[in-house]
């Protein structure tokens, strides 16, 4: 049975916790986009740091729930995008996500953003 988008964005931020990712922000997409239920923001401190919770996460997505992950920009590890189908996480240095600010775009309008520099 395959995994519910919730099941999956509950083992993809567990990961992130287990990688001491910073800044872990989940943004519902459903009702604003079709092409994932969820997108998940997070930091690592340095290019290794945010390719090493990259691969782990693959891997780890692939070793538990047989999903296989599209991922961009794991070489340079400023910025990684890691499509697992349901759910897209973004993996940023500080600095790229404090240029980026990405999910400010996908945040309601007036609320509080959880990111803080």
């Amino acid at each position: 049975m395959p995994a519910t988008s919730e099941t999956l964005l509950d083992r993809i931020i567990a990961s992130l916790e287990d990688d001491k990712a910073e800044d872990i922000v989940p943004i519902p997409l459903k009702g604003k986009s079709s092409m994932a239920d969820h997108m998940v923001v997070c930091s690592g401190r340095s290019s290794r740091q945010v390719a090493a919770i990259s691969e782990n996460l693959t891997d780890r997505l692939k070793q538990d729930l047989g999903i296989l992950c599209k991922t961009e920009g794991k070489d340079q590890g400023d910025w990684v995008l890691i499509d697992a189908g349901d759910v897209i996480v973004h993996v940023f240095r500080p600095e790229v996500r404090d240029f980026y600010q990405l999910e400010k775009m996908w945040m309601t309008p007036g609320a509080p953003s959880p990111h803080t520099a």
